[in-house]
């Protein structure tokens, strides 16, 4: 970011001033709106759509328009937005008129970053928000009073974000937009790299080129800690120092002795032991998501028992594998999977907790992903007992591709398909029996038609 726009932010970032966010209920954005909130700012913001975040915000004081109008913006000392909202944005269009600041959303919280001494800042298409969750609990454990802004909701916090007096901010960190190029990470951490966000990337290779400047924004004093059995994240990060972590005993941290469900195993770290971690969390994706937390842990000096209190006590950040209620026997769990890569870990880890059916309520996120990954999608969709398909979210496109979740019905034998929530609900209600698993999967709103038949 250009030093004057971090001058120019740091004026607006004063008690008393008034912030107008645009797409105030998005992941990031929500937690941004109440943490300047905290620091005295007077907030109010926009959204096309009125969700459980804007419903959160309103229940905080927050004033929120629903719906994007240029009147919005009265009053306002300065816009942030989100990476969705472009200048064609009638608010947007508005505050360029009137001479209002606009900036972006990572922007702000990039200047954020800058007032601690440690910016562990979490990334990857996977995992981001499970292991911010993680180290979150591991810092809670240790004490360490971090500030936090993660990208779900994390039932510690009763919250998604957190704000410490500690010298740590634990931040998920996203790719979309290059937005993470805007951050200042002490420790920059990688899971993995995978196809994603062809909205606005070309290709893989555009996308390790991100990862990898992200990488190099690291300062000399800070640490790279990556995936080192990720071929992909090795390919990006090609010449430059990191430690490695990964199943493989190759990695600079690694397990041993570990369960055949991989929920149990010892963290070593450099050849020595570090600790001992039992996962309540399934599946081997998770695994390696500890092992990340354990590895960022480690560097930064904190004890291992700790580490190994914070790793128990993590049950799940909210919409990952998040169990909500039962309906006619039938157990209903909810996972934010909107990607085949993590579909197909979800299922995996699924597939270990003994149900006789999975039935899977899908709703595929945003056309241009659908339409990119569409054979991949068919593919791990039609590996369950039973698919039930939403109509794509929209979320911030229109169909310009012309693609439907009846194309992919259509290449999936003996899957359903909905037009609308309701009708999901009460097909899930009439097929639910004991012995299922019943997933709404997705980053949309699909979690309603399972939360509409929980006993």
């Amino acid at each position: 970011m250009a030093k004057d726009r971090t001058q120019k932010m740091r004026f607006f970032f004063q008690p008393g001033k008034r912030v107008h966010l645009v797409g105030i209920g998005g992941v990031s954005m929500r937690p941004l709106a109440l943490v300047l909130r905290e620091r005295g700012l007077e907030i109010t913001g926009s959204d096309m759509n009125s969700s459980v975040s804007t419903d959160e915000l309103i229940s905080k004081g927050i004033r929120v328009f629903i719906g994007h109008r240029a009147e919005n913006i009265q009053g306002a000392d300065c816009i942030i937005r989100t990476a969705a909202a472009h200048n064609d944005n009638p608010e947007i269009a508005a505050a360029r008129a009137a001479g209002i600041p606009v900036f972006e959303r990572a922007e702000a919280w990039g200047v954020l970053m800058q007032e601690y001494k440690n910016a562990v800042c979490i990334a990857g298409t996977h995992g981001k928000t499970t292991t911010t969750s993680m180290v979150t609990h591991i810092f809670m454990e240790a004490r360490k009073d971090p500030t936090v802004m993660i990208g779900g909701y994390l039932p510690l916090l009763h919250a998604g974000h957190r704000v410490g007096s500690g010298d740590t901010i634990i931040a998920e960190s996203c790719e979309y937009c290059n937005s993470f190029h805007n951050f200042f990470p002490t420790v920059a951490v990688i899971n993995n790299i995978e196809e994603d966000h062809l909205d606005f990337f070309k290709d893989l290779a555009d996308i390790q080129a991100s990862f990898r400047h992200f990488a190099e924004l690291v300062p000399p004093s800070g640490i790279i800690i990556a995936n080192g059995d990720d071929a992909n994240t090795r390919k990006a990060l090609e010449g430059l120092t990191y430690l490695t972590f990964g199943l493989s005993p190759e990695n600079d941290v690694h397990p041993a002795n570990l369960s055949e469900d991989f929920r149990s195993f010892d963290v070593i770290c450099k050849g020595s032991l570090y600790c001992h971690l039992e996962l309540s969390v399934y599946g081997k994706f998770n695994a390696v998501n500890a092992l990340g937390a354990a590895a960022v842990a480690w560097h930064m000096g904190i004890d291992g028992d700790s580490t190994a209190r914070g790793i128990a006590g993590f049950r799940g950040a909210g919409r990952r594998l998040e169990f909500k209620g039962r309906c006619n026997g039938a157990d209903i769990y909810d996972d934010y999977a909107h990607h085949p890569g993590e579909l197909a870990a979800m299922l995996t880890a699924v597939r270990t907790m003994g149900y006789q059916r999975i039935v899977l309520a899908f709703q595929p996120h945003t056309y241009t992903r659908t339409k990119a990954l569409f054979s991949q999608f068919v593919d791990v969709l039609k590996t369950v007992d039973h698919l039930v398909l939403a109509e794509i979210y929209a979320a911030r496109e229109q169909n310009t591709v012309g693609i439907h979740s009846s194309d992919l019905a259509a290449e999936i034998p003996g899957s359903v398909c909905f037009e609308t929530l309701p009708q999901v609900s009460d097909y899930l209600k009439s097929i639910a029996r004991p012995g299922d698993i019943i997933l709404t999967v997705g980053a949309g709103d699909i979690y309603k038609a399972g939360e509409a038949i929980c006993e």
